[in-house]
């Protein structure tokens, strides 16, 4: 039965546990190849005790301010009551949001990536390519929610990408380049869920001196 189990999570509590993971790493405290392990627990979790795991070894995001009370050596300390995880609210930036009914999302050129992107779309397209994008970080996080469009991905000549986190409904996912990030590359973690299209992630094919 579900209740002994717990409560199930929702989509807020996936994304916060999401960022501090994203935190850790940016702390030194797990690596690229952990992050990507640990995401696709928390995105694959639905109960709150599954979301534990991937957070159990690392210190709480709020440890309290004030200092530790001072006890007698007389005086043993109380053994701590376990205790359920709970979602540290969010500290790490919000996500940009493009958003579009029918009508296609599109960027490309010399645009700014954030570090974390969501695209919503009920029926269009998303194209976005990162091939001469200004991209201040190495590794970026994009957020799906299309219905009916299909989403395009062109990345740079050495960029990776985890498409780990995608669901697709009656679409397919094709990534066509390596998953594993590498040093001074783009790495872009692919998260969120496409109804009726399909996602494509790729380098843009050349002839020629044309490259689309």
């Amino acid at each position: 039965m579900e209740g002994s189990r717990g409560f199930r999570i929702s989509d807020a509590d996936r994304e916060r546990a999401a960022q501090r993971l994203h935190t850790a790493m940016a702390e030194g405290r797990i690596s690229f190849a952990e992050l990507d392990e640990r995401l696709a627990v928390v995105y694959a979790a639905r109960y709150a005790e599954e979301l534990e795991p991937p957070l159990a070894d690392l210190p709480p995001e709020h440890p309290a301010a004030s200092g530790l009370a001072v006890r007698p050596p007389s005086t043993p300390a109380p053994a701590a009551a376990p205790t359920a995880w709970q979602p540290a609210p969010p500290t790490g930036p919000a996500p940009v949001v493009l958003k579009s009914g029918m009508g296609d999302v599109k960027r490309n050129g010399a645009w700014q990536v954030p570090p974390v992107l969501e695209v919503q779309s009920t029926m269009g397209n998303a194209v976005l390519d990162f091939t001469r994008a200004l991209l201040p970080q190495q590794v970026v996080e994009l957020r799906l929610k299309l219905g009916a469009g299909t989403a395009k991905l062109l990345l740079p000549d050495g960029a990776t990408a985890d498409v780990d986190g995608v669901a697709a409904g009656m679409g397919s996912v094709k990534c066509k380049v390596p998953a594993g990030p590498q040093p001074g590359q783009l790495h872009l973690v692919v998260r969120g869920k496409v109804s009726m299209g399909d996602v494509v992630v790729r380098y843009p094919y050349e002839i020629g001196r044309f490259r689309f």
